[in-house]
């Protein structure tokens, strides 16, 4: 597993409020909300692994989450425009 970080944009989409609440409570370890649903973070290997074990298991079938891992040129790229 490598030390170092890369930059993941994690999604999700839950439809009962009080799995939401605990799914973000245990995303707002990890990272900055950006959006309502959407974080972002910095992780290493171990730290995405244990964002994936502690979050995983609170989600039902219908529930999605989503962790697109963005390259170092692509994080650069990237714009923000409105919001914090």
């Amino acid at each position: 597993m490598r030390d170092e970080r890369t930059f993941y944009v994690i999604t999700y989409d839950v439809a009962d409020d009080r799995r939401r609440a605990r799914v973000s409570k245990a995303l707002e370890n990890y990272g900055p909300r950006a959006q309502e649903s959407v974080f972002e973070a910095h992780l290493t290997d171990t730290l995405l692994k244990r964002l994936k074990e502690r979050v995983l298991p609170l989600l039902h079938p219908d529930d999605s989450l989503r962790i697109y891992h963005l390259c170092n040129s692509c994080w650069e790229q990237a714009e923000a425009h409105g919001g914090t």
